[in-house]
């Protein structure tokens, strides 16, 4: 290949369709792969989903955005999303990633509930996995909806609601269900490669413990803590740029 270039599509997978984009680095015919997840409500065209793309062309990886199950133009209604339908979805996007023949090494990313996503993909196929980037992962999520709360709302944990709804957005009971039965902690432990985790110290979604909780869990984790920065990063995105390009500059072929 001898320019950077894009290509959209579909991964198939159990009747579901996931809108992809690939992004493939300038004069490369094999190099490593890096899947991109975007974040609860969010899709493949956000700033700071882009800002990742364009580091890791720009450093000789190529990059796969997929929107999830609910999201942007993939299969599903929102309201019907759940993380195990996440997981699901994101286990048959790894297989396809290995399945591409200019494929050298398999890295993840993931912004938010994208974050919480690939940590669980990371300790589920731990040998695929050669680097894992979580951007403000929302790994408390399941925590959370064990003590009766899911992004700010708030619910009896022993009578779980048949919806929840928000000013924004409506979730059927099931996200609750689902994402009560998963522990983050199992999965972070299971995974010894290398981890760059990324949050803003101001983050309004996510609190930064949660940040400097897993990296003391991980193996093998640099934290960088972005100073006065939000959750999707609209302060000091070039901070967040600026340490991913640092930590996949290894993995690149160049």
């Amino acid at each position: 290949m001898t320019d950077i270039s894009e290509k959209e599509f579909y991964i198939e997978n159990d009747g579901l369709r996931y809108h992809a984009k690939l992004n493939m680095p300038e004069g490369k015919d094999r190099c490593p792969l890096c899947i991109v997840f975007h974040g609860f409500t969010g899709h493949m065209e956000e700033r700071h989903i882009t800002a990742v793309s364009d580091v890791l062309t720009s450093v000789g990886i190529a990059s796969l955005r997929v929107e999830m199950y609910g999201h942007g133009k993939s299969s599903g209604e929102f309201r019907d999303h759940t993380l195990f339908k996440w997981v699901t979805g994101g286990l048959a996007v790894i297989d396809y990633a290995l399945g591409l023949d200019f494929v050298t090494d398999l890295l993840l990313a993931g912004h938010s509930q994208g974050g919480l996503l690939v940590m669980l993909l990371a300790g589920m196929c731990a040998g695929k996995i050669r680097a894992l980037i979580p951007l403000s992962p929302a790994w408390m999520i399941p925590e959370k909806a064990r003590e009766g709360t899911i992004l700010g709302i708030n619910f009896d944990p022993k009578i779980i609601p048949e919806e929840i709804r928000s000013d924004n957005w409506t979730l059927d009971g099931n996200y609750i269900r689902t994402a009560r039965m998963l522990h983050p902690e199992e999965a972070i432990v299971g995974y010894d490669g290398p981890v760059l985790i990324v949050h803003g110290d101001e983050d309004e979604s996510v609190p930064v413990e949660y940040a400097e909780k897993a990296a003391q869990l991980y193996k093998n984790a640099e934290l960088v803590i972005i100073r006065g920065d939000s959750h999707c990063y609209d302060r000091h995105l070039d901070e967040m740029k600026n340490a991913v390009k640092e930590f996949v500059r290894k993995y690149s072929d160049r």
